[in-house]
C-alpha cells in the first residue's frame, strides 16, 4: 500500500489483519508520537490489528508566525476556531478518506476501522467521522474539538450516525481548553451520535489511566466485529 511520507505501521496479533485502526498526531508532533502506546493499549489477542500512523505534511502555521511545521491545517488566530482552515481540512480529509480507502481495498471491511487522532489529528478524525459514507467501529478523539461544528448537521452522512464515539479531554489543558472538547462533544449528543466522553487530571497530553481506558474501549468495539 501507498501511504503519506513517512507513515508508520505496525501489526497488533498475528496472522493477516482483520481490524484497522489509522491514528492522526497532533500539531508540530510526528507520526512517531503513539506507535509506542499500542504495546499498553491492554489489547486482546483475538484481533489482528493493523495500526497506521500518518505522518501531517509540513506547512506554515499562521498563529506560529507562519513558521512550517507538521500540521493537518492551519490554525489562524489565537481562538484554535478563528478563521477556521476549510481548504486545509478538506486535504486531511481526503488524505484519510484514501487511507480509509486503501484498507478496504486490502480487505478490512470499514465495520472493522477505527479513525482516532489526538488534538489537531482528533478535528480531522471528527471532521471525516462524521462525513464519512464508510460504516466505521469507532471514532476515537483525544484533547481535540468537533471543527465546523455548525455545519455537522447539513454535512453529515447517516451511515457513522450509530457509530461509537470515545471522546476524552485533559481538565486543565491550555491548548484546547476543556469547555471546547464539551461542547463539541454535546453538539454531537444533541444530533444523536452515540458518544462517551471522560476526563482525565492531565493538560495537552495522554496519561496512562487514559491509555489504558482506550485499550478498554478498543477491545469492546472490535469484540462486537
Amino acid at each position: 500500500m501507498t501511504y503519506p511520507k513517512d507513515t508508520i505501521e505496525l501489526v497488533h496479533g498475528d496472522g493477516t489483519p482483520t481490524h484497522a485502526i489509522i491514528w492522526l498526531h497532533g500539531l508540530g508532533a510526528s507520526a512517531n508520537d503513539f506507535p509506542p502506546i499500542v504495546p499498553e493499549l491492554g489489547l486482546l489477542k483475538s484481533r489482528t490489528i493493523r495500526f497506521i500512523f500518518p505522518q501531517a505534511p509540513d506547512r506554515p502555521i499562521t498563529i506560529n508566525g507562519g513558521m512550517r511545521m507538521p500540521g493537518w491545517y492551519d490554525i489562524k488566530g489565537v481562538s484554535i476556531e478563528d478563521k477556521q482552515d476549510a481548504v486545509g481540512m478538506k486535504e486531511s480529509q481526503s488524505m484519510l478518506d484514501d487511507m480509509l480507502e486503501q484498507q478496504i481495498n486490502a480487505g478490512i471491511p470499514s465495520e472493522n476501522i477505527i479513525l482516532a487522532g489526538f488534538s489537531q489529528g482528533g478535528a480531522v478524525t471528527y471532521f471525516t467521522g462524521v462525513r464519512s459514507q464508510h460504516k466505521l467501529a469507532g471514532l476515537l478523539t483525544l484533547s481535540t474539538y468537533l471543527p465546523f461544528d455548525g455545519d455537522t448537521q447539513a454535512e453529515q452522512h447517516e451511515a457513522n450516525q450509530h457509530t461509537p464515539i470515545f471522546a476524552s479531554h485533559g481538565t486543565h489543558d491550555p491548548v484546547v481548553p476543556l469547555a471546547m472538547g464539551k461542547r463539541s462533544v454535546d453538539v454531537l449528543s444533541e444530533l444523536g451520535y452515540n458518544i462517551k466522553w471522560k476526563t482525565y487530571p492531565m493538560e495537552h497530553q495522554v496519561i496512562m489511566p487514559q491509555i489504558e481506558d482506550i485499550g478498554h474501549w478498543i477491545n469492546e468495539v472490535f469484540s462486537e466485529r
